[in-house]
């Protein structure tokens, strides 16, 4: 029964349907062949409404919703004004202040694809405007908005931390130094390519740096401070005890609605219902592939998968560095074909008794599952962020991946890091 539940999910995946209503059928699929089989619509139904009525789940619509509402509030040009203003006397320093610009803004849209596209709709066109390579502005920002799923609050933690019992407050605490770290690894990376770099026009850098000088580094933190204060907050108030995950997410909102609305005057009443409309467009897919993917894991229990799985894996590879080296290489492959949510949903539950049963810690593995299907935003042919790139420079997919090759060396020399020293996660 499992070969051919794999057999056709490949054949649906080629066929190009959605992975929900792939899962939706595969929940029915053995109810229908085999008359003993306990699964059936009315089954699935029910682990589908059942498994997506989660008090914890609830944190996912609200952290959309406050990234909707932060986005509207043009949010990223106050965080990028603030470290431009201190790196931009150097070439390579206002490409380095959108890395960190794209780290910030993650802990507040927890969504790759969102920080991709609100910052990179500001960013890319003033780039490219001082005179830096639009392809190169182009593939940073993409590459930069993969940050939105490693720094906390990250959509695929929650998901991870539901989907395999972990916890995810723990998982937002493990992910704060992993995503610091690859930050600095993209940093090095754009300061080398640009040191050999002899095309950027340096006049029209300086003066935008005479203007942020002239702005003064007091009125530009004033404007950010609110900005920087968020994700202080909503981690703050989950570190400290004072909320949970989800009781933050909805914190976020009325942050983000005060900020925007009250003090950056940027969101108005009448705008509300685009707000609320564009979280929904993004939330609904989410859910029906949560609740779809939720249903299917219990069919899988039932048909002993991650037992068969643990099995096999003790029978064919012997150490640990194998398995490891196994299971990034699959989940890299996953990562180029399939949305990371869907991934993790999927994947996670099988692969955590794995990973356990040589001694790996699953708080540790889903920061690593997390940071390898992360490389698959820039990498074809899924790769959304080079979708939502290109929307925004107006440049051809093939470009911007080809630019993206350097950053994706520097995202598995960090998630090797970050396998060899487990520290990294679990201090």
């Amino acid at each position: 029964m499992l070969i051919f539940l794999v057999l056709i999910f490949l054949l649906l995946i080629l066929l190009s349907f959605p992975i929900s209503s792939i899962l939706a059928f595969l929940n029915i699929f053995p109810g229908i062949v085999l008359s003993e089989f306990p699964t059936g619509a009315a089954y699935s139904i029910r682990g589908m409404i059942g498994g997506s009525d989660s008090f914890l789940l609830l944190a996912i619509p609200m952290f959309i919703l406050s990234g909707v509402i932060m986005t509207k509030g043009k949010i990223s040009e106050k965080l990028f004004n603030i470290f431009a203003y201190y790196l931009g006397k150097y070439k390579a320093g206002l490409p380095c202040a959108a890395i960190i610009t794209c780290l910030f803004y993650s802990a507040i849209s927890g969504s790759a694809p969102a920080t991709t596209a609100a910052v990179g709709s500001m960013l890319i066109p003033l780039l490219v405007d001082l005179g830096y390579d639009k392809s190169l502005v182009t593939a940073l920002i993409a590459t930069s908005g993969g940050l939105g799923v490693i720094i906390p609050p990250s959509i695929p933690f929650i998901l991870y931390g539901n989907a395999t019992d972990t916890g995810v407050a723990n998982m937002f605490k493990a992910g704060i130094i992993p995503g610091f770290l690859i930050a600095m690894v993209l940093i090095l990376i754009t300061i080398i390519q640009l040191k050999f770099d002899k095309n950027t026009d340096d006049g029209q850098r300086i003066q935008f740096q005479i203007h942020l000088r002239e702005e003064g580094f007091l009125k530009l933190l004033k404007e950010g401070i609110w900005a920087l204060l968020a994700p202080v907050i909503v981690l703050g108030s989950i570190y400290s005890g004072f909320a949970s995950p989800t009781e933050s997410a909805v914190i976020s909102v009325f942050y983000a609605l005060f900020v925007s609305g009250f003090v950056y005057k940027s969101v108005r009443v009448k705008d509300l219902k685009i707000i609320f409309l564009d979280t929904i467009r993004i939330y609904a897919p989410i859910l029906f592939l949560l609740a779809a993917a939720i249903a299917f894991s219990r069919t899988l229990t039932i048909l002993q998968v991650p037992q068969q799985v643990v099995s096999w894996v003790e029978m064919n590879l012997y150490s640990q560095v194998l398995i490891l080296l196994f299971i990034h290489l699959f989940l890299f492959i996953v990562g180029m074909v399939m949305d990371t949510g869907a991934s993790i949903l999927i994947l996670g539950p099988i692969l955590v008794p794995v990973v356990e049963s040589v001694g790996i810690n699953p708080v540790h593995f889903g920061i690593m599952m997390v940071i390898n299907l992360a490389i698959g935003f820039v990498t074809p042919p899924v790769g959304v962020n080079l979708y939502v790139a290109s929307g925004i420079s107006g440049l051809n997919i093939q470009i911007i991946a080809k630019k993206t090759v350097p950053y994706v060396f520097g995202f598995m020399i960090a998630l090797i890091i970050i396998i060899c020293v487990p520290q990294l996660c679990l201090l």
